[in-house]
């Protein structure tokens, strides 16, 4: 669904209600028949569920510290 912004700030309650009830899976407010911002439901993603989501499915080489020093003198400085 897309409105214009005059339509978007008339009705701006309604549209929020569409998208709450699932009736509109977003709405995307133009300018001048220009889509300009995208309006949808706000998920809250606990930060337990992205912080270590990749724990256990990458694997680091032994060596890779192997390098620090030659990696800090590129950038000029020592670690």
């Amino acid at each position: 669904m897309q409105v214009n912004i005059l339509e978007a700030k008339t009705d701006l309650s309604k549209l929020i209600r569409l998208i709450e009830t699932g009736k509109e899976e977003s709405v995307v407010i133009a300018r001048y028949g220009k889509p300009v911002v995208k309006l949808m439901p706000y998920t809250d993603v606990p930060v337990t569920k992205r912080i270590g989501a990749a724990k256990g499915k990458l694997k680091a080489p032994a060596d890779l510290d192997a390098h620090n020093d030659e990696i800090a003198d590129l950038f000029g400085g020592r670690l």
